[in-house]
């Protein structure tokens, strides 16, 4: 044992031991919905591959779902994170625009201490591609939707109930980034470089696609933005 193991605090280790559990779980779950499908992937399987109990299974993970999930829970969150630090001088979508770019800013080592990114694009693509995965992605995509919504209402001293453009300016948000990531998705760079520039692209484009006159002005060709 060195010098650093025998100062590091036994709480330190538990933590960093339950994250290394955490992690191999995820992996074990993303290796076998991957190599054989989400629906013929069991709990007992996932933990069959740790080598640990279901117990301890759930101790991390709700369900088989959170796991499909978990790197996706990681950005919302940190998006979520990001926005609620934004001056609050800011307009709301420009908030909620820097935000997301901030987000993918900094989350790429993070992200990479649990998955890499290739890896998470091949999730990404069996949640768009598995029936039951989809339908809970879209189920999760409404209740961020209304926690973004009751964040900008928040900030902008807007009751919810009553002014609807809170709503309006999520929808318009999060409609945008979906499509920014299933482009992303469908692509050959599964880099956090290029999501983060294609969802760049694509929201500066929302202004002009609202407010302008389509035939009277060509049209900004996006091609360079998205990933060969």
């Amino acid at each position: 044992m060195t010098d650093g193991q025998r100062g590091e605090h036994p709480a330190g280790l538990r933590e960093r031991k339950k994250q290394r559990t955490r992690d191999a779980l995820l992996h074990a779950a993303f290796d076998l919905f991957i190599t054989q499908g989400y629906e013929r992937t069991t709990v007992d399987e996932i933990v069959d591959a740790v080598e640990v109990s279901q117990r301890t299974f759930f101790r991390y993970f709700a369900s088989k779902e959170d796991t499909a999930f978990a790197v996706q829970e990681m950005v919302e969150s940190r998006f979520l994170s990001e926005l609620r630090q934004r001056p609050a001088a800011e307009a709301p979508f420009e908030a909620m625009r820097r935000a997301v770019l901030c987000a993918w800013n900094s989350i790429g080592e993070c992200m990479e201490e649990v998955v890499t990114v290739d890896l998470h694009v091949r999730i990404y693509q069996l949640i768009e591609s598995t029936p039951s995965l989809l339908a809970a992605h879209m189920r999760r995509g409404i209740d961020l939707e209304e926690q973004i919504a009751r964040l900008i209402a928040d900030r902008e001293g807007l009751d919810l109930a009553t002014d609807p453009r809170p709503r309006v300016a999520v929808a318009a948000f999060c409609g945008v980034m979906r499509v920014a990531g299933q482009l992303w998705g469908q692509g050959r760079d599964p880099s956090l470089n290029s999501l983060r520039s294609l969802t760049e692209v694509y929201l500066d484009q929302l202004g002009p696609a609202l407010a302008d006159d389509w035939r009277r002005k060509a049209p900004l060709d996006t091609r360079d933005a998205l990933p060969s």
